[in-house]
């Protein structure tokens, strides 16, 4: 990337700033900060709070702090749908520039770090799902398994086979899919962006722990409050009101999975805390390690310690030195 020429390209553009940081880090307190301070308007880059009806478990914003200032991403799509990083990117950027039309300032403020990713690098020239070869590539697995799948991407495209465990079966569906669309390598279709310009110029900040274990206790402590909540009545109702099964997107969030496994009987309640917190952390550990990414490739990337006791003046004083303020 050429630094100088994107900065030069977006120097004239309106601000969007970002918030970014793993969970149970604070971002939906900072983010409500920021806006009573500043015109803001909240773009949610989380890839479970756009389903209804999945409030407890997603530690979705109430009511009352979606009233105190415009949110958008939230509760758009039914946890029976797929929402994909293109789709977030498709509408983040209409909304972006919607809000800066407003005079308002756009704030991406979330967890899923591919999204902001997408945001950041744009698309990339990508095949769109074919149902029916997905279909082909289902029946082939059912009858010959996924390691024989996985061996014959080997053969296609070794590299991107060396990514992937013989037993993934969604990302092997995926990467044969575009290998057999293209006749490319996965590596060289990522390669092929598409023109699709920003309307904003991206200003990221992002939470991290100074101490990893403290924030370890406040996932924990963060999980048995969702327990206490009624997460598993929220599974529960959602399985009952939707036609669901677990290897939906939705359903495949962080919780919801061990969730389901113990209204299936598979697993006990304490296995089931046990899982949801574990899973919670691996969850920390991979977003952690996109912002340290980010951090060596980004331009301007700001860090703020998410344990000082002062964190929402951190962010709102970072905030403002990128805007010039």
């Amino acid at each position: 990337m050429n630094t100088r020429t994107v900065t030069d390209a977006t120097s004239s553009l309106p601000p969007a700033l970002l918030l970014m940081g793993p969970t149970a880090s604070g971002k939906t307190a900072c983010a409500l900060a920021l806006a009573r301070a500043l015109p803001i308007e909240i773009i949610s880059v989380d890839s479970a709070l756009v389903y209804r009806d999945m409030d407890i478990g997603t530690a979705k914003p109430s009511a009352a702090e979606r009233a105190s200032c415009p949110h958008h991403l939230i509760d758009i799509v039914s946890p029976e749908e797929a929402y994909s990083a293109a789709r977030f990117r498709a509408d983040a950027v209409h909304l972006m520039a919607e809000i800066t039309a407003r005079g308002n300032i756009p704030l991406l403020a979330g967890g899923t770090m591919l999204y902001f990713k997408t945001l950041r690098d744009g698309l990339s020239d990508l095949p769109p799902a074919d149902a029916e070869l997905r279909r082909a590539i289902d029946e082939d697995a059912a009858a010959r398994g996924w390691p024989a799948l996985h061996a014959e991407l080997a053969r296609l495209d070794p590299d991107a086979a060396a990514r992937l465990e013989p037993s993934d079966a969604q990302r092997i569906q995926r990467a044969l899919e575009i290998v057999r669309l293209t006749g490319r390598p996965l590596a060289e279709s990522y390669a092929r962006k598409e023109d699709d310009a920003l309307p904003c110029r991206l200003l990221p900040i992002a939470l991290a722990p100074s101490d990893r274990s403290v924030l370890h206790v406040r996932i924990a402590e963060r999980f048995d409050a969702m327990l206490h909540a009624g997460f598993v009545d929220e599974v529960r109702q959602l399985r009952r009101n939707y036609h669901l099964t677990p290897d939906m997107p939705s359903m495949r969030c962080v919780g919801y999975r061990q969730a389901w496994e113990y209204l299936d009987g598979d697993i006990g309640y304490d296995e089931l805390r046990f899982k949801g917190i574990a899973a919670t952390r691996q969850l920390a550990k991979r977003q952690l390690t996109w912002q340290r990414q980010f951090r060596e490739t980004w331009p301007g990337f700001v860090e703020v310690d998410c344990l000082r006791p002062d964190l929402a003046d951190a962010v709102g004083h970072a905030a403002l030195r990128l805007l010039g303020r």
